[in-house]
Parts: C-alpha cells; sequence; structure tokens
C-alpha cells in the first residue's frame, strides 16, 4: 500500500426534508451572500428552488441566481457566474443540482479570487490555492462532485474537456442529500448515474498497486451493492431505501475513499472524455460504452485485476485461466449496463461514424503520448480501445 493522504471535510446532511436546512448550513459555513447555481426547469417545476430560497431568508442570508446550467458544462457560464460573483460582492456558491451544476460552481469558485484564466487551473498552469466555499443541494446521484474536490468543464473554443482535481479547496462544505429529490428523474438519466459512479470506483479499482486488500474489498462491496440497487430503483422510483443506497453510493465513490493508498487508473474517463466534448452525449452513457472496450483491451495485456473483478464482483466462478475468466466478467458487466438501458456500442449511443481518427488526437494532445495507470495506453492503443466500441 502507498503512503496516502486522505481529506473528506464536508459535512453531508443526508435523508428527508434536509432540504431546508440548507439556509442553516449556509450560515455555519460563513455565508451571508450566496449565488444559487441550477440546471434546467425540474428545481423550479417541483418547488425545491423556493424550498431552497425559503430557507436561506428564514437564516437572513441573500441571494442571487444563475441557472440554465447544461450538461457537460462549459466555460462560458463559468466566466459569467464570475462576474456575477464579484459584481454583487456575493461569499458562497450553493449549487442545487447535480455535477454539472456543481462542476460549474466549483470553476466559479476558483475563479473569484484568482487574478488570471481560471482556466489555467484546468489546464494545469496553475493550482488552486484558494476559492470561495461552495455548498450542494443535490439532486442527480452519479457525479460524486458533492464530495470531491473535483470539477470538469469544457472549454468551448477547441471543444476541450478536462478535469480539475484538487485535494481540498474546492470540496463542498456541506452537501444536503434528500433520496426523495431523485424520485423524478428519468430512468435514461438514473442510469447514467449508475454507470458514472460505477466508473468512479473502477478507475480507482483497477491498479497494479499490490496489498490494498482493505479499499479493495471496499470497492467491490460498494460496486455489488450499486448493482443490486440498481434494478430496485428502475422498477420502483420511489423505492426511498434503494434511491438512499444509490445516492449514498454515489458519493463514495468519488470521495477518495477507494483510492486510498493506491496508483489510479482514468484513462476510461478521459477516453470519454472526448467523446462527450465532441459529440455531447451523456457521459455515464459514453462510460458505459467505453469502460467494456477498455477491459476487454488491457485484459490482453494484463488480466489479473480484471480476473479479480470478474470473480468477486460479477460472480464468475469458472477455474479457467484469467484472460477467459476476465472475458465473462467483461460479458456480465456489459449485460448489465443493457439491463439498466446503457448503450454499449457507439451507433447505439447515437453516433453511426465517429471520427476515431480526430478522437485519438484529441484524446493524447491534451492527455500527453501514454495515458492511464493500469495499462500505459499509446495513441497505437487508444484507437483500437476506440475501434473495439464500433
Amino acid at each position: 500500500m502507498n503512503n496516502f493522504v486522505f481529506w473528506s471535510p464536508t459535512k453531508f446532511v443526508f435523508g428527508r426534508d434536509t432540504e431546508s436546512r440548507t439556509g442553516a448550513l449556509a450560515r455555519e459555513f460563513g455565508g451571508r451572500k450566496v449565488l444559487l447555481v441550477y440546471g434546467g426547469g425540474s428545481v423550479v417545476r417541483s418547488g425545491l428552488l423556493d424550498r431552497v430560497k425559503a430557507s436561506l431568508s428564514a437564516s437572513g442570508i441573500e441571494w442571487e441566481e444563475m441557472g440554465g446550467i447544461q450538461p457537460n458544462p462549459t466555460d462560458d457560464r463559468v466566466y459569467e457566474g464570475i462576474e456575477l460573483v464579484r459584481s454583487r460582492n456575493i461569499d458562497m456558491l450553493i449549487a442545487v443540482g447535480g455535477g454539472s451544476v456543481i462542476d460549474t460552481a466549483k470553476g466559479i469558485a476558483c475563479g473569484v479570487p484568482y487574478e488570471g484564466d481560471f482556466w489555467d487551473f484546468y489546464c494545469g498552469k496553475k493550482i488552486v490555492e484558494k476559492a470561495l466555499p461552495v455548498g450542494v443541494v443535490l439532486t442527480i446521484p452519479a457525479a460524486g462532485s458533492e464530495g470531491s474536490g473535483n470539477s470538469v468543464i469544457t472549454k468551448r473554443d477547441g471543444l476541450i474537456k478536462l478535469s480539475l482535481r484538487t485535494e481540498s479547496a474546492l470540496r463542498p462544505k456541506f452537501a444536503v442529500m434528500n433520496p426523495e429529490l431523485t424520485f423524478t428523474l428519468p430512468p435514461y438519466q438514473t442510469a447514467c448515474g449508475i454507470v458514472d459512479m460505477m466508473v468512479h470506483i473502477m478507475e480507482r479499482y483497477f491498479t497494479n498497486t499490490p496489498d490494498v486488500e482493505i479499499t479493495d474489498r471496499v470497492a467491490e462491496g460498494v460496486l455489488i451493492a450499486i448493482m443490486e440497487e440498481a434494478p430496485k430503483v428502475m422498477c420502483d422510483p420511489e423505492n426511498y431505501e434503494a434511491r438512499a443506497n444509490i445516492m449514498w453510493s454515489g458519493t463514495l465513490a468519488h470521495n477518495g475513499v477507494c483510492g486510498t493508498g493506491r496508483a489510479e487508473d482514468w484513462s476510461s474517463h478521459f477516453i470519454e472524455h472526448e467523446i462527450s466534448a465532441i459529440y455531447n452525449v451523456a457521459h455515464g452513457a459514453g462510460l458505459a460504452v467505453v469502460v467494456p472496450a477498455w477491459m476487454q483491451y488491457v485484459a490482453g495485456v494484463n488480466p489479473v485485476k480484471v480476473a479479480q473483478f470478474a470473480r468477486r464482483v460479477m460472480g464468475v466462478v469458472s477455474q479457467g485461466d484469467d484472460k477467459s475468466v476476465a472475458a465473462e466478467g467483461i460479458k456480465r458487466l456489459k449485460d448489465f449496463f443493457m439491463s439498466i438501458g446503457m448503450p454499449v456500442t457507439f451507433k447505439e449511443l447515437g453516433i453511426d461514424n465517429p471520427d476515431i481518427e480526430r478522437l485519438v488526437a484529441k484524446l493524447h494532445e491534451h492527455k500527453g503520448e501514454r495515458i492511464g495507470g493500469y495499462v500505459k495506453l499509446s495513441a497505437d492503443d487508444t484507437i483500437k480501445i476506440y475501434e473495439m466500441m464500433q
């Protein structure tokens, strides 16, 4: 096991009606005037935004609004938010929504106190040293951004989708998590979230670091629980207990606990980011296409951990060699994705003629000549992985 630092200071307030505590939580963490960042009309139509505003008013907190954040959030909205926060003397951001909304709020939070271009942080020119506090009222369990220091933004000029990782500066101060707020999520969006959280765990699970049995077992346990709860949620969207388990799984998948003491991979996310940047598909759906192809390719090179995943998570009991066991595990994973309505090919994703040459060129332009940790992948490797998705 490697040396590590695990930092998870977010205060999680979980359960029914917890959105009523938003104002008190904002005040607890120093908020006096906040910017409410949210997405489409669902938080308005459901009355959630009004309940959050009422909670803020009850705690004597003023607010401004910035709505309309879209999936695969873009830099133009971050610039807009930075300008608004600076001009209105706002001292906290509260994201009401899912990963795209939270990531936008984080981009604004680090951009406000910085004299340069916030994009410097995402492209690696600068390290985030300070940021405005961020709070979250979570409505979509998927990205895990409510419990992580990470953010993903797409730069419109060039369609460059990059992730930012911070140890502490961008971890939300609090996250309000009411599973009832997820009852009305469309099935496709629910399934995309399930895949996203599963892959967040897999990116940490597939490692060559030895003697990480504890985090292996934590990762395996959460993955198994997700796959047991997912059919319940898909069948009965208002099953509170199943929704609660899925919501908490999304947080545990990405708050860092599954990655402690080990080298991580992240090549599947890098490969998918180029797909969703160019074709604007749902990130979770893109991952459902990428991951089985990635697993199939790397199992041909280094099957050990893929075979362990097949045996411990996918329930493969065959005593065959690691490559054959891995192949069966990958098949079962694809079957699971399909069972919850996810695509597993480019065509099913709605991309009939993917520009693989462009995808590969952009991937290695943004992430370097070789990507990943479990198996180092060159452009010759990633072109084969993209081709396996067809």
